[in-house]
């Protein structure tokens, strides 16, 4: 069973983390970019897709931001603005995947989904799948064997809090909500109180490794999120090696959106330049910083 007090004690010990920087963004007037994605090429453009968020609410967009100088990035005005949550992308048959949440905002409630969309230009996307109401975290991933990959993240009877499933599909079409809630949970998995999802799926030397997030309440009703990784093994779909690879002190200091999220790193990507590895994360729901980390897929 993952635990995050243990995996918190092994991070500090071993951690070599290093150079926090704040990533600011431009051309969203006063409001914050927060849970964005690694930087990623298309048309020979590098981009990062952000949450667009007024501090004082959670009705997001997601936009993509093109850097202007060394970690200043600025909104692409003509681009794709999406009323979603929490951005990322992948890759299937050489083609970006740009996904996100939706939420519906009820008088007394919210409901939520994640939904995929075919980037055809900047300023142009195709809408591929829509997820079940209920399930934020999912994520898919083409395999080296073409097959895809994925991860899912049921909450309440399955999933409690919320722990990770999975399968695989040998193409897109086979994507379907029916398959997604028949997913069986991965072996060795959070404990009942914490919750954790998928955030990045990479596949090196023929074995597949996750970024994700692993979090729980203190007593105090107060939210903290870890970012972490696990080799994912196919065979027996069950998790290993899991690790913590950043918490919030890790980084700079920087605003929240409110109290309750000070202690919040989620995880957006990771990028591997230079000889280096470099996290990107949404920091306290109210900014974004990246991070140079030991390559934690070794």
């Amino acid at each position: 069973m993952i635990q995050i007090t243990a995996l918190l004690e092994k991070h500090r010990l071993n951690n070599k983390q290093g150079n926090p920087q704040k990533l600011t963004f431009k051309g969203v007037g006063d409001k914050d970019v927060y849970n964005i994605t690694a930087p990623f090429k298309f048309n020979h453009q590098e981009l990062i897709a952000g949450r667009i968020e007024s501090r004082c609410d959670e009705q997001s967009m997601i936009g993509l931001f093109i850097e202007e100088e060394e970690n200043i990035w600025n909104l692409i005005p003509e681009s794709i603005c999406l009323p979603l949550q929490d951005p990322f992308i992948t890759f299937i048959d050489n083609q970006l995947i740009l996904g996100g949440v939706e939420v519906q905002f009820e008088s007394d409630h919210a409901l939520w989904r994640t939904v995929f969309y075919r980037l055809v230009t900047i300023r142009e996307v195709e809408k591929v799948f829509s997820g079940p109401w209920g399930m934020k975290d999912l994520r898919i991933k083409q395999l080296e064997n073409n097959q895809i990959l994925v991860l899912t993240r049921p909450q309440g009877t399955k999933g409690g809090r919320g722990k990770i499933g999975g399968c695989v599909i040998n193409h897109l079409d086979q994507l379907t909500i029916q398959v997604i809630e028949a997913a069986p949970l991965l072996n060795n998995q959070f404990s009942d109180d914490e919750w954790g999802g998928a955030n990045e799926i990479h596949c090196i030397d023929g074995k597949v490794f996750v970024l994700g997030h692993i979090a729980n309440f203190d007593d105090m009703g107060n939210r903290h999120y870890y970012a972490m990784t696990f080799e994912l093994d196919l065979e027996n779909f069950e998790i290993l090696s899991p690790k913590i690879i950043a918490e919030r002190k890790d980084f700079t200091d920087g605003p929240m959106k409110r109290t309750d999220l000070e202690d919040v790193v989620f995880s957006g990507g990771i990028q591997f330049v230079d000889k280096q590895t470099v996290i990107f994360a949404g920091i306290s729901d109210a900014g974004a910083q990246k991070l140079t980390i030991e390559n934690p897929f070794r």
